[in-house]
């Protein structure tokens, strides 16, 4: 084997004892992802058999609501960076005061959430709805879009919660509670879906229920939120040989001024990049609708799937954001170094697993829809669009989370929200409003444009700017 295999070898693939820490971390938060994504798969298809309008409806509602799930985690996030470096420390005072501090981001971001949601609705769904829709068809989409957000809204706050409990279970390596509570609230979910969204027509003893459509969709995500906060809440408080970092969490409110200072300067930069980065995702989708209300359905058929075979991505940004937080809380810059390169090899060769079977099914999935067959050939087009540029997504995903764990968060900011805001949006709102390019060509564009990102990425990597240590000790 010659020197440069060797060094590559060396580099990108680690040892059994690297691996063994790894799954340990990614394992429970695929089993996570995946049920999270596949009932969001499955609920898609429920609301596709009501009817495409319907389905749009709820997509609209859900990219808004997104925005604010995304606010949330991009904030409790750069808290995060702390919690996890705490934990690698064995701090876990430290710890503590960052659940104190997540509790409070989270309280300031439901009052902000539930005011612009309840202020405005009507203004942001119109949004969705291109001009040339036909009025009844507009304002059936509409009334649909109206009762599930103002039932979602209900789901806010438990949300919120579970995501201040579950982060910071994660972020000291604990991630198969946050697994146990979010499959149970799946399970909770998929059943209440199906027998609200099309009524249980007697199959319960002593119970009946009506067929409720969107609005049973949004009861069934409300309750299973719900579910999932409590058990995360009860067992924390209630294990405390298990969860030290709990107890005592709520004897005082206080945090001291200087770690808060640097909260707030660290994290405000992701809490930014969240919600434009997230706002940007309505824009785009918005571009999108321009070409039509089949469009946004064809949309949100490819998200939907996208991030059920997303799952092993979406997990191993938050496993290297544990690993090489705790390295670099812990002092152990080597140890991080020599594991930065492997993850991202981890991170890529299970993307292109992946990528290969979304592709080889891409054409098939959308047949489980009730939609028109001009849709479900969109859809088609869009999966295999995603399945083909996944790769380039993995890579640049692991860029923005290496740079995260060191606390790097401006840079992160720039790399993440601005290349959206400063090249992808310009470019999709000119090409859509301005030209005449058709939906997959202008599609295909927009995803291929995060190469340059994976280039930039590689350079910050590969120079180190993200290894810093963030904690006092």
């Amino acid at each position: 084997m010659s020197g440069t295999l060797l060094k590559a070898k060396y580099t990108l693939i680690g040892d059994r004892a690297f691996y063994k820490r790894v799954i340990a971390i990614l394992i429970p938060i695929v089993i996570q992802n995946t049920f999270t994504n596949a009932v969001s798969f499955v609920d898609n298809i429920m609301i596709g058999r009501i009817g495409e309008i319907e389905m749009s409806a709820v997509a609209t509602v859900n990219q808004l609501l997104f925005v604010f799930n995304l606010c949330i985690f991009g904030g409790l996030s750069g808290i995060g960076i702390f919690t996890a470096q705490f934990a690698g420390a064995k701090d876990s005072a430290g710890v503590r005061r960052t659940v104190r501090a997540k509790n409070y981001l989270a309280l300031a971001m439901l009052a902000i959430g539930i005011t612009v949601f309840l202020a405005f609705p009507e203004t942001l769904i119109k949004l969705y709805i291109a001009e040339d829709t036909k009025p009844e068809v507009a304002e059936l989409m509409m009334g649909h879009a109206l009762d599930y957000i103002y039932i979602m809204l209900i789901g806010l706050a438990p949300f919120a919660i579970s995501q201040v409990y579950g982060s910071t279970l994660r972020e000291e390596g604990e991630t198969k509670l946050p697994m146990i509570g979010g499959v149970v609230a799946i399970l909770v979910n998929l059943v209440l879906n199906y027998i609200l969204i099309f009524g249980n027509e007697g199959k319960l003893p002593f119970i009946t229920f009506a067929p409720m459509g969107v609005a049973g969709a949004a009861i069934a995500t409300v309750v299973s939120r719900y579910v999932e906060m409590l058990l995360l809440v009860i067992i924390t408080h209630t294990r405390k040989n298990k969860y030290p970092s709990f107890v005592g969490v709520y004897r005082t409110a206080k945090i001291p001024l200087p770690l808060c200072k640097d909260m707030i300067i660290k994290g405000s930069p992701l809490l930014i990049n969240e919600f434009l980065w997230s706002f940007g995702q309505a824009i785009l989708l918005q571009c999108y609708s321009v070409r039509g209300l089949e469009c946004v359905a064809a949309a949100n058929i490819s998200s939907t799937v996208l991030n059920l075979f997303n799952v092993v991505c979406f997990s191993m940004g938050s496993a290297i954001a544990i690993i090489l937080g705790q390295h670099l809380g812990a002092d152990e810059v080597e140890e991080a170094k020599s594991s930065v390169w492997k993850l991202f090899a981890l991170s890529i060769a299970s993307c292109l697993f992946m990528s290969t079977a979304l592709a080889l099914c891409s054409k098939l999935i959308p047949s489980f829809y009730d939609a028109s067959e001009y849709t479900r050939d969109l859809a088609g087009s869009m999966l295999f669009i995603v399945a083909c540029t996944m790769p380039i997504f993995a890579f640049a995903h692991a860029v923005y989370f290496t740079l995260r764990s060191g606390g790097k968060t401006l840079l992160t900011f720039i790399f993440d929200c601005g290349f959206t805001w400063g090249v992808t949006i310009p470019f999709a709102y000119i090409t859509a409003h301005h030209t005449s390019m058709g939906i997959i060509p202008l599609y295909l564009c927009v995803q291929l444009l995060d190469l340059t990102k994976c280039i930039v990425g590689y350079f910050l990597i590969k120079k180190g700017i993200w290894i810093n240590r963030i904690i006092s000790d």
